[in-house]
């Protein structure tokens, strides 16, 4: 039963996991273009990332959301050994076209793509040995699952999937929106967006959908003006809708914790940094850093 819904202005910007519904041809290159290529990535974050994965000794490193491949080119570029998987052929195919036209490179002539779904990582990926040295699932990627049974099965299902490609002593590094503010205020903090910059021209709606008084999804609606294909073409609107399941800190982190399965390490930043819950600064974004101890 749905109870409610009600619609206002987000502030925020999205991530970049686009679900298979979403990505035909056209929606995945207006999506492309959005999120731009490894340039358009803030010095923050892959800063953050490349540090973070070279403090913990980490060599192999499993990309579980890579859509077009954006972040996995840049680890590659920074001399990890990737494997990228996304349930989107249509996405992927703008990792592979990258890959060959970098073929040469024994870098990206190395690099793995694999066509993969969280509930079925196990069967769709090899895992190498014990495990990766790290995964990542990054950009709000895992909020598109939803909740279809209204238990989190799923939820749970598919972050165990992921946890256990995680090596003994490897981390894990995932990401969500702050869901507790926008549930709280009706609207995104009003932050930058720490992973990428465009300059396309956007409005963003934020609609929360109640379902028996719960929050069950949040929904944002874009339009962006996107530049024409060809040269003699003129800019148009695009517009499209996303929707996320609203993960909450203290809920997910238990999640986090349970799909592990063994003793663990957790780590919560704000937006790359050291997060506290009284601090007066809200995040746009907590980044969970969790490392197999045991």
């Amino acid at each position: 039963m749905v109870d409610s819904i009600y619609r206002t202005r987000s502030l925020g910007v999205a991530a970049e996991g686009l679900p298979d519904q979403y990505a035909d041809g056209r929606a995945a290159r207006v999506w492309q273009l959005y999120i731009g290529d490894t340039r358009s990535r803030t010095a923050e974050y892959k800063n953050w990332l490349v540090s973070l994965l070279r403090s913990q000794r980490c060599r192999t490193v499993l990309d579980v959301a890579c859509g077009t491949g954006v972040d996995s080119i840049m680890l590659v570029e920074e001399g990890f050994q990737v494997t990228s998987v996304d349930a989107s052929d249509k996405m992927l195919k703008y990792a592979l076209k990258e890959r060959w036209n970098r073929r040469k490179e024994e870098a990206f002539d190395d690099w793995v793509i694999e066509e993969a779904n969280w509930l079925t990582l196990s069967q769709d990926l090899q895992k190498p040995g014990e495990g990766f040295d790290a995964v990542i699932c990054l950009g709000n990627s895992f909020a598109h699952l939803p909740d279809f049974k209204g238990d989190q099965g799923v939820h749970k299902q598919a972050l165990k999937n992921i946890a256990s490609m995680v090596r003994p002593g490897g981390i894990f590094v995932i990401d969500h929106r702050n869901y507790d503010y926008i549930l709280k205020t009706g609207c995104a903090p009003p932050g930058k967006n720490i992973y990428y910059k465009s300059d396309l021209t956007k409005d963003i709606t934020t609609s929360v959908l109640l379902v028996n008084n719960k929050p069950n999804m949040v929904t944002l609606d874009y339009t962006l003006q996107v530049p024409p294909e060809g040269k003699d073409g003129n800019p148009e609107l695009s517009q499209f809708r996303l929707s996320y399941y609203p993960h909450l800190l203290e809920p997910f982190t238990e999640l986090l914790k349970n799909a592990v399965q063994g003793p663990c390490e957790h780590t919560v930043l704000g937006d790359f940094k050291p997060y506290k819950p009284d601090q007066q600064y809200d995040p746009c974004y907590f980044i969970h850093v969790v490392k197999k101890t045991g």
